[in-house]
């Protein structure tokens, strides 16, 4: 191995033991729950923001403004209150993933957010829906995992040392309600204990407040110039990384330190003075946040671009409407981008890039300093116009997008070989499982499993079924008779997925069967066998029958009688040789309307096989009616012809059974002269196997 693929499989491994600790699972599940509640308030933002004066004309003033008030109020209860649904998401993560304990998840969430109100200051006068907006996301995610930690410890104490109380007479949910109330007031109090040290020790109104003063501090050491905003760019992405909302929980610091910068230059246009702050919240939301945090619309370009993982791109398609509006949440936990080791260099490092490109290119007067206010959603190219006066302010805005772009793409490409990896680990398991139960699966379906196979079964079932007959590669196994001269081909099914490879065959049918599309998949095998003919005769023999599986179900629909009708009038099959191979015979009923619908097929020129035939009542049906022309053995009556001394008496009984019905009798899986010549003793002179030949693509095919 390379030492670049040992460096790669080091951050993979790095990858996978992050991805066990408590903390970071907590926090990518209780982010990605919420994100619902995300995308509606983004999409009223959006809404409400849109940068069309026609349109906020309109808004403000349509039915006195009723529809502003509309979007005002889905705003307000998504982005208003976000840190509550943040603390409950988080709580109930940590409740699911301490799955071994026997709390009330619903108690969980209680104490977390009992304990985050004490510490956001739910007590004072002041407090207002400010303190529970995306400010306080910090604050709910240490709040969400400590107080549900704490609440789980002190239930399970309780519990364990039985010190449950029960009120007699009292209904069942009045007891539950007892057996969590002591650990609640515990939970409760301990927080209130250290929100009042707080309090106390550092002269604020409460933790949430040291949070805000403790930022507002850091920031306020030295000049408000180029170190600062460049700090105030990497500690916000920091944030992010980390699951923090970074632009929010740094407001304070933006409307201190750098939203000031805007009116200082609008009051010395107005002195009759030219501009000279570089730095203003206009100034971050046009060069730097381009797409949301992370400078995210150079990731979705990135990802457009270069990604091939169809999951990834398809996300991309998702999330690249509020994007443009540099609303990127659904990019960033979706992705996702918290705690994700690979993404933290480009996250960090591109809009620290586009930040100091951004401040240089204006010092040197490439471009002007920012004059107008502009609203953060307003997109690429249009915001750097309007906030500079200049075309240059659009210009700048596109060559930080491609420096971004560049910067990504190494990190997609390696986020794309790490998912490979995983994907196909998690394929072999589920073929494993697969091969193990195979005997069950006419009793098991596979997208109902209450497991991880059964969530692989319906993404891969989703996959195939979404385009059936791009992924066909049709394989051929040869037929040859007693002299050793090619006689037919058996069209054999094979599926190439981008990042498995070829399926295990069986599964694809057992999907598309589960999936309901089994039809198209097999209209879509003889459409290409057919197309692929005449490289059939080239590779085998002119006159060489071509053999396509078909399953009973299948081939008895009216569906299927009328689309070989159609290739039929399109290219007659007649003289053409062409077999249809009823496969899984014994599911159906041999009545008056199965007779009608294979003699149909016959009518058209093609002849018919049964596949996996035997002596039992079932098959023998089947030849009543003279329909078909050929019968394959069943394989275990071949493999079993020196093991069981009765399958070469039962073959003799076939193969004279078919010669004086004039049926040709066709054996699988002969993979010994042995067989073959015992085989010919009982009357069979047809077969199959890896005596002659595995099935084999036409690319291998030696002339």
């Amino acid at each position: 191995m390379s030492e670049n693929g040992r460096k790669i499989n080091k951050i993979y491994d790095f990858m996978a033991k992050a991805e066990q600790f408590t903390i970071v699972a907590v926090i990518r599940s209780g982010l990605l729950n919420i994100t619902p509640v995300l995308i509606i308030g983004a999409f009223a933002l959006i809404l409400k923001t849109f940068p069309a004066a026609i349109y906020q004309n309109f808004i403000n003033t349509f039915a006195n403004g009723i529809i502003l008030s509309f979007l005002d109020f889905i705003y307000s209860a998504t982005f208003g209150v976000l840190s509550i649904y943040m603390t409950i998401s988080i709580s109930r993560s940590y409740a699911n993933i301490k799955s071994n304990t026997s709390a009330p998840v619903i108690s969980v969430i209680l104490a977390s957010l009992l304990s985050f109100f004490v510490l956001a200051g739910a007590y004072l006068p002041t407090f207002s829906a400010d303190s529970v907006g995306p400010k306080s996301m910090f604050l709910a995610i240490i709040t969400g995992i400590g107080a549900s930690a704490l609440y789980l410890k002190f239930y399970n104490l309780f519990t364990s040392h039985q010190r449950v109380y029960y009120s007699a007479g009292a209904d069942r949910e009045f007891n539950k309600m007892l057996s969590y109330l002591a650990p609640l007031a515990l939970t409760a109090v301990i927080f209130a204990l250290f929100n009042t040290i707080i309090v106390f020790a550092f002269g604020v109104d409460s933790f949430r407040m040291l949070l805000v003063l403790a930022f507002d501090k850091l920031f306020s050491i030295g000049q408000t110039g180029f170190l600062k905003g460049f700090f105030f760019v990497l500690l916000s992405s920091v944030l992010w990384f980390f699951g923090i909302h970074g632009s929010d929980t740094l407001e304070s610091v933006m409307q201190n330190f750098f939203a000031p910068g805007l009116a200082a230059n609008s009051a010395a246009i107005a002195a009759g003075n030219a501009p000279t702050q570089i730095l203003s919240k206009v100034f971050f939301d046009c060069f730097v946040l381009m797409g949301g945090c992370g400078s995210a619309i150079c990731l979705l370009f990135a990802i457009l671009i270069f990604s091939r993982n169809r999951a990834r791109r398809g996300l991309g398609f998702a999330a690249a409407f509020p994007m443009i509006f540099n609303i990127n949440e659904l990019m960033v936990f979706g992705l996702p981008i918290i705690f994700n080791p690979i993404m933290l260099i480009p996250f960090v490092s591109v809009p620290l890039v586009c930040y100091t490109v951004s401040y240089l290119a204006t010092s040197f007067g490439l471009v002007p300093v920012i004059t107008q206010s502009v609203e953060w959603t307003t997109p690429i190219i249009l915001g750097g116009f309007h906030a500079t006066g200049s075309v240059s302010g659009s210009i700048l805005q596109v060559v930080n997008v491609i420096i971004g772009i560049l910067i990504y793409f190494p990190f997609i490409r390696l986020l794309d070989r790490r998912d490979d990896e995983k994907y196909r680990r998690e394929y072999d398991s589920f073929v494993s499982f697969f091969k193990s139960n195979e005997q069950n699966l006419t009793t098991m379906k596979l997208t109902e499993q209450n497991n991880v196979y059964g969530e692989f079964a319906k993404s891969l079932c989703a996959e195939i079924e979404h385009s059936p007959e791009k992924g066909i590669v049709l394989a051929y196994q040869p037929q040859y008779d007693y002299e050793g001269k090619c006689v037919g081909v058996e069209v054999l099914l094979r599926w190439n997925h981008p990042v498995y490879g070829i399926l295990y065959p069986p599964i694809v049918i057992k999907l598309a069967e589960e999936g309901g599309f089994l039809a198209d998949l097999e209209e879509a095998i003889f459409e290409r066998a057919l197309q692929e003919r005449p490289k059939v005769f080239e590779k085998f023999g002119n006159d060489v029958k071509i053999s396509v599986n078909v399953t009973g179900k299948t081939i008895i629909s009216p569906r299927y009688l009328q689309f070989c009708r159609k290739l039929d009038a399109k290219d007659s099959f007649a003289g053409k040789n062409l077999c249809l191979e009823v496969t899984e015979q014994d599911s159906l009923s041999f009545d008056e309307d199965t007779i009608n619908a294979f003699k149909a097929l016959r009518s058209l020129g093609l002849t018919l096989a049964i596949d996996d035939f035997s002596m039992g009542q079932t098959s023998v049906n089947y030849l009543k009616e003279n329909i078909f022309g050929y019968i394959k053995l069943d394989g275990s009556l071949v493999r079993g012809l020196f093991t069981h001394s009765n399958c070469k008496e039962i073959i003799t009984s076939i193969t004279s059974l078919a010669q004086s019905l004039r049926i040709n009798v066709i054996a699988e899986y002969v993979e010994t002269k042995e067989q073959r010549d015992v085989l010919h003793e009982t009357g069979c002179e047809f077969y199959q196997g890896y005596l002659y030949s595995p099935a084999v693509f036409l690319s291998d095919v030696k002339q």
